[in-house]
């Protein structure tokens, strides 16, 4: 695979002895949004999970950007790893209840050693660009609403401006207004950035509407 493109190269996966994905292809391009659609149980959390190298296919490999990726989470260099983000569907499951909606977006910069004044600017901007004003960011996740915190975990995936995004149901706990906002704000980053999307959903409207094309995983 050559090119600008996260891609799933004939992965498999395995839960407890039982298959979930079984030689998978999927294809993302630069500035492309790729919407992925299936029943319950078809692997498609498990494919984002390989995709954002969080786990390691049983066989077949992720490839970004034409290059093969071996390893998973800190095995693999800061600069590569920060060049794909995924945003999940439960923002409370996503985020550590003692920290502020400030300390969320900032956790991916401090974790890579940013400067303490980068991050604050950084994380004020990002703040701004989802919608949360400074009384919010200073509130833990038990005082903001579903909709608020996952604002915080959108801007949170997108603090080292990577080149590809990976969002497993992220609207499904939305109401219409901030769905339709989060949907607005990806779509510009993926605009300004040449970014990559992958939209998971059960949602056909809403994919016919974000996606440039669908895959069915069955």
């Amino acid at each position: 695979m050559t090119g600008r493109a996260l891609a799933a190269c004939q992965v498999s996966a395995s839960y407890d002895r039982q298959r979930v994905l079984d030689r998978v292809d999927l294809h993302i391009a630069a500035g492309e949004t790729v919407g992925l659609r299936g029943p319950s149980g078809s692997g498609k959390s498990t494919l984002a999970r390989l995709l954002a190298l969080l786990h390691r296919p049983d066989s077949g490999h992720i490839s970004l950007d034409g290059t093969p990726v071996t390893g998973t989470r800190h095995q693999v260099p800061v600069a590569v790893r920060t060049r794909v983000a995924i945003l999940f569907q439960s923002p409370r499951a996503a985020t550590d209840p003692r920290l502020t909606l400030a300390d969320i977006i900032a956790e991916p910069l401090r974790a890579t050693g940013t400067p303490p004044e980068q991050v604050r600017e950084r994380t004020a901007e990002l703040a701004d660009t989802v919608g949360l004003t400074a009384d919010l960011l200073t509130r833990r996740p038990h005082a903001v609403s579903d909709g608020q915190l996952q604002r915080a975990c959108l801007a949170r995936s997108l603090v080292h401006r990577p080149g590809y995004l990976l969002c497993d149901e992220a609207t499904a706990m939305l109401d219409a207004s901030t769905q339709a906002h989060v949907a607005a704000v990806i779509g510009n980053y993926r605009r300004r950035h040449s970014a990559g999307v992958l939209v998971i959903s059960h949602d056909s409207a809403l994919l016919g509407r974000w996606a440039d094309r669908v895959v069915d995983l069955s």
